[in-house]
């Protein structure tokens, strides 16, 4: 007698519409209302900002500066309520003038950077990072 081979109990949680891999570049700018493009124009070469563009809090903007946290705690740096978020998921980290990483802190459904997953990826402005439901958009500041 065959055995039958015992069904696959996996499977893949999509959390909404990730497109393929978008380039950075000052198009991503034009997403930007005009207050928020004269606020990331005003960005020190020390500073970062993440802008929520599409997602739960769109609009919603924050100030990376060092090291800025991100995850469902309330005491993230950047906290994101939404149960598809880790609570400590991930960390943006400055490391010179203008230049920041991101690394994804073993989260349950990871960071993903322009709609490819990372672990620790270098971010240039006009990067998307999708971290649960939230897109959100690095820019940083120029030296």
């Amino acid at each position: 007698m065959e055995k039958k081979p015992e069904p696959d109990l996996t499977s893949t949680l999509h959390l909404g519409g990730r497109q393929g891999p978008t380039p950075a570049n000052a198009s991503e700018l034009a997403k930007l209302s005009e207050e928020e493009r004269g606020i990331v124009a005003k960005l020190s070469p020390k500073d970062g900002m993440l802008i929520v563009h599409r997602g739960p809090g769109k609009g919603s903007r924050f100030l990376l500066t060092d090291s800025s946290t991100i995850g469902r705690s309330p005491d993230s740096d950047v906290f994101l309520d939404d149960v598809t978020v880790s609570r400590k998921h991930a960390v943006v980290s400055f490391s010179e003038p203008g230049a920041f990483n991101v690394k994804d802190l073993g989260s349950l459904n990871g960071t993903y950077v322009n709609g490819q997953p990372v672990v620790d990826v270098l971010l240039s402005s006009g990067d998307e990072i999708q971290i649960g439901k939230f897109h959100m958009l690095f820019f940083g500041g120029k030296s």
